[in-house]
C-alpha cells in the first residue's frame, strides 16, 4: 500500500507510527460509524510477549495525559526536531527515533498542537515507511482515523486499533528488534519528560511516575538482551544497565489499608498505597542519565 505525502487534512499517520507505543489494552477495536468511547488516561500500559515472558511498559500518552494534568505548560524545547530525521540513517537509529517521534506526536495532540503535529508527522512517516512500518495499516484504518482528526478523544482510542496492527505485523515478519527499539524510543522520551517538567514544577505524581520507571526500565533490557551481541545494541544496554543502577536505590513501600464496602451500591473500595521512597538526588542523577542516553539516540 502507498501512502499519499501527509497533509492537515490527509494526515493519515498521526497515531499509526506512534501506535506501537501505546496500549493495545483499551477498548474494544470500534466499528466504521460507531461513536468512539472517551479516551482513559488511566488506562494500563503496553503489554507486549517475547520469547515465552509478559513485559508491561507504561504508554507515552499516559504520560503526556500526566504532565498536562500537572499543570505544565506545553513546551517545544523537550521535542526532538522534525528536520533531524534525515540523519537517521541505520535500521538501529531509525526505529529508536520512530519511537521518539511518536512520543512527541502524542505529546503535541495531548496539548492540541496540531499545526506543530505536521511536522513530526512527516518525520514519523519517512522513518516508518523506510522500517517498513507503514505497512502493517490497512486502508479502512487509515480512513478511520483521517474521518476523525481534529477529534483528540476518537484518536486516542484508535491508537488501540493501530496498536494491535502494527505489533501484529512486526512480530509475524520476525522484527521483534524493531518493536522493541521503537518502544524504548518512545519509553526514552517519556522519561525525558517527565524529569524536565519535575525540575520546573515539581509534582507527587510526576515523581511517581519517574520511580516506576525502575521496573518498566528492566523489562526493556530484558526485552533487547536477546540482541546484545550487535554492536548497535551493546553500547545502548551498557548505558540502561547504568540507567537501571541509579534506580536500584528507589524503593516502594505497600502500606495496606482495610478495603472498604458499599453494600447497597456492591461497591468494594481498595485503600492501600504504595509509597515510593525517591530522593531528589536520585532524581537528579535519572534526569542526566536519561538526558545523555537519550542524546545519543537524537544526535
Amino acid at each position: 500500500m502507498t501512502l499519499k505525502p501527509i497533509t492537515l487534512k490527509g494526515a493519515l499517520l498521526l497515531f499509526s507510527v506512534s501506535a506501537i507505543l501505546v496500549s493495545g489494552c483499551g477498548p474494544d477495536d470500534p466499528k466504521e460509524g460507531d461513536d468512539l468511547p472517551p479516551v482513559d488516561s488511566t488506562q494500563s500500559g503496553i503489554i507486549v510477549g517475547v520469547g515465552g515472558e509478559i513485559f508491561s511498559i507504561p504508554s507515552p500518552i499516559q504520560t503526556a495525559f500526566l504532565i498536562k494534568g500537572s499543570g505544565a505548560t506545553y513546551s517545544k524545547d523537550i521535542l526532538n526536531a522534525p528536520s533531524k530525521s534525515a540523519q537517521y540513517s541505520t535500521n538501529f537509529s531509525k526505529a529508536l527515533n520512530l519511537g521518539i517521534y511518536g512520543a512527541d506526536l502524542g505529546y503535541v495532540t495531548i496539548y492540541d498542537q496540531t499545526q506543530d503535529a505536521i511536522g513530526y508527522l512527516n518525520s514519523a512517516k519517512k522513518l516508518a515507511d523506510e522500517l517498513g512500518v507503514s505497512g502493517a495499516f490497512d486502508t479502512q484504518t487509515l480512513e478511520r482515523f483521517q474521518k476523525n482528526l481534529g477529534n483528540k478523544d476518537s484518536m486516542l482510542v484508535l491508537v488501540g486499533v493501530a496498536y494491535r496492527s502494527s505489533d501484529a505485523y512486526l512480530k509475524n515478519n520476525d522484527r521483534s528488534d524493531v518493536s522493541g527499539l521503537v518502544l524504548a524510543g518512545g519509553w526514552i522520551e517519556s522519561l525525558y519528560f517527565a524529569t524536565n517538567v519535575y525540575k520546573t514544577k515539581p509534582n507527587e505524581d510526576v515523581k511517581h511516575r519517574i520511580a516506576q520507571q525502575k521496573s518498566s526500565l528492566q523489562s526493556l533490557i530484558k526485552l533487547l538482551t536477546p540482541f546484545y551481541s550487535q554492536p548497535e545494541y551493546t553500547e545502548f544496554i551498557d548505558n540502561l544497565n547504568d540507567l537501571s543502577t541509579v534506580f536500584d536505590g528507589v524503593e516502594f513501600q505497600y502500606k495496606y489499608e482495610k478495603p472498604t464496602t458499599d453494600a447497597d451500591k456492591k461497591v468494594t473500595t481498595i485503600n492501600s498505597k504504595t509509597e515510593v521512597k525517591i530522593t531528589p538526588e536520585q532524581i537528579e542523577s535519572i534526569s542526566q542519565k536519561i538526558k545523555n542516553i537519550r542524546s545519543q539516540v537524537v544526535g
